[in-house]
């Protein structure tokens, strides 16, 4: 409860920041220091030091792995800041409402990792949703960025009402908005094991859980939705809130798998292919490096997937390692793809010649995201893929999805390639010491983590 409540209140002390400052580096300092006081308020009830006590009634359910999480998705927007912040000055004058924005989403992403009830998850989705649509259109300039946020609040809107029709057909099916349903009423015979209602109100649920990560075959408005918003708030929405969707997710079935019984792994298996196999050939054909992350973010939501499909402890480590790994890595390349003048594959020839600290922390982060033994992207996929075999998953499924990996390095190549090995002079705008110093350390810590992946895990048990 700490991180939801302080959360909101930080945002409205950004809202109000507005009116009393005028200096936009004002806003920044002012949100940094709003994310460490969030992050240490987690810390505290994590560790039970300090807890906000407010009557939840079976609401919320706050362990460990959700606490676990909330600290990494709070870490990681304090590294998107501290990378972005000059950059999210520059969109327009209403930079604090922007940071506010971004305060709420963090109080929609708390409150999905730790809901116990259809209701909260409802409400979770639409805090962390709502804000986003109006950040995809703040470049109200541009009309691919207005195109992008009408397309993904009407997306986004019909995903709520299949989310919502979904609740409604569970809750006629067992008499109550709870994750869990008590197996002494089911012993009883007071409700049925397998309900039609309750089997379409969870395919109707995955359909909509599925639109909210950009699985296939829901995907359709993550590429143009992605590429039309300003880079700068791209970088956010590809991690840390596509983060919270797979940890929702993993929260939501692995309580109601039961309703689905083998269906479950069948219709889940499918979804895994096919988001694998768009995301990454698609991936290929693509000349714009801002739009083959769009797609490169529908692969990887691919590999989060087996999360779900393993609902074993390997598959709740790698979610984190994975949310850790990714996001880093994604917040990396974005912080150098909104300083670059051309967005495609030959706007980056020569950057290792005119930019190399840029070049360097680039390849570190595709390297992570190819899943490139040292880096934390292997043992992120490497977790994914083991929870699958200690589930007792097929093998060819992990077969397919190691060659898709191989597939992704291809695309992923494609722009350290450009960097190291073509003629050219890629201009990037200009770039502070401060800038390349976090950048270094981000990859620093990529390559740390992919030597060290139990300081991450670690964390989660101690």
């Amino acid at each position: 409860m700490n991180a939801i409540i302080v959360s909101a209140l930080l945002g409205v002390v950004m809202m109000f920041s507005g009116i009393m400052f005028k200096n936009k580096s004002t806003y920044t300092a002012i949100a940094v220091s709003g994310l460490l006081l969030l992050l240490v308020a987690n810390l505290f009830q994590s560790y039970g030091i300090f807890v906000v006590h407010v009557k939840r009634t079976d609401l919320f359910n706050y362990d460990q792995f959700g606490m676990y999480f909330n600290t990494i998705a709070i870490a990681a927007t304090l590294v998107y800041v501290l990378l972005s912040g000059k950059t999210i000055e520059k969109m327009g004058v209403n930079v604090a409402d922007s940071y506010a924005l971004i305060f709420f989403v963090l109080c929609g992403v708390t409150i999905l990792s730790s809901y116990n009830g259809l209701l909260m998850l409802f409400i979770g989705i639409e805090i962390m949703s709502i804000p986003l649509y109006i950040l995809t259109g703040a470049d109200k300039r541009n009309l691919k960025s207005n195109e992008a946020s009408l397309k993904y609040f009407l997306m986004g809107s019909f995903s709520t009402g299949i989310m919502l029709m979904g609740i409604a057909l569970i809750y006629g099916a067992t008499g109550s908005f709870q994750l869990g349903i008590d197996k002494s009423l089911v012993a009883g015979g007071l409700i049925p094991h397998t309900s039609f209602l309750e089997i379409a109100g969870m395919i109707l649920l995955f359909v909509s859980m599925c639109f909210k990560v950009s699985a296939a075959p829901f995907h359709f408005w993550t590429p143009d939705v992605y590429d039309g918003a300003p880079g700068v708030f791209t970088s956010f929405m590809a991690t840390i809130v596509k983060a919270a969707g797979f940890i929702a997710f993993m929260r939501l079935f692995e309580q109601h798998t039961r309703a689905l019984g083998p269906t479950w792994h069948i219709l889940l298996g499918f979804v895994i292919i096919a988001t694998l196999l768009i995301g990454n050939i698609t991936a290929v054909f693509q000349q714009s490096v801002k739009r083959m992350l769009a797609y490169s973010s529908i692969a990887q939501a691919g590999f989060m997937l087996f999360a779900l499909y393993g609902e074993n402890d390997l598959s709740k480590e790698g979610i984190l390692l994975y949310a850790s790994a990714y996001s880093l890595a994604t917040i990396g390349i974005f912080s150098v793809l909104i300083k670059m003048k051309d967005y495609t594959f030959e706007g980056f020839n020569g950057l290792a010649k005119t930019q190399p600290v840029l070049a360097l922390a680039t390849t570190v982060c595709l390297l992570s995201l190819s899943g490139i033994p040292l880096t934390a992207g292997f043992f992120a996929k490497y977790y994914m893929l083991a929870s699958v075999v200690k589930a007792g998953g097929p093998m060819w499924l992990i077969v397919v999805a190691v060659l898709f990996a191989a597939v992704s390095v291809y695309y992923y190549f494609r722009v350290i390639q450009a960097m190291y090995f073509k003629e050219g002079d890629a201009e990037a705008t200009e770039v502070s010491g401060a800038y390349k110093i976090g950048l270094l350390l981000v990859a620093a810590f990529i390559i740390f983590t992919g030597l060290f992946p139990s300081f991450i895990l670690n964390w989660f048990y101690f």
